[in-house]
């Protein structure tokens, strides 16, 4: 039995792509850390993440085509005896999928918390009429597998 998703619609061409991205972000939407997403405007969005206790050099942010990755690295220190660790020291990565053109506009870590503010573009219609030609420019196969022209 086929694998039915909302992109097998066969309206939908050439989305395979944005399929596996949003698959790929399904899988790692885990909670932790908590974060916000915002609209402050028509253009601008926000994204607040909860990282108490990760410094500047504890943070990667990385835009990987339309998708933003925020990586998280902090180390246990051995050296340390809790007795009790309600802060957890441990690695996260977070995914989102970003419409195109999308852009960073600046990341802050304040207060422990994370703050990247993203630009999206202003669209302009890309409207473009296709000449219809008499005769096709399309090699077409018979049915002895040889060319027509």
């Amino acid at each position: 039995m086929p694998n039915l998703t909302p992109f097998n619609n066969p309206f939908l061409v050439g989305f395979d792509e944005l399929e596996q991205m949003l698959l790929r972000v399904a899988k790692g939407a885990d909670s932790f850390p908590p974060y916000n997403v915002e609209q402050l405007d028509a253009a601008t969005f926000q994204i607040t993440m909860a990282v108490a206790g990760y410094s500047e050099e504890d943070l990667d942010i990385l835009q990987e085509d339309n998708q933003l990755v925020i990586r998280g690295r902090q180390e246990h220190d051995p050296n340390r005896h809790y007795l009790h660790q309600g802060i957890a020291a441990r690695s996260f990565l977070k995914s989102f999928v970003l419409a195109d053109g999308m852009k960073i506009d600046n990341a802050v870590l304040e207060n422990g918390l994370l703050i990247i503010t993203l630009q999206k573009p202003q669209k302009n219609p890309n409207i473009k009429k296709i000449a219809i030609t008499k005769k096709s420019k399309t090699v077409h196969l018979n049915r002895k597998g040889g060319q027509n022209g």
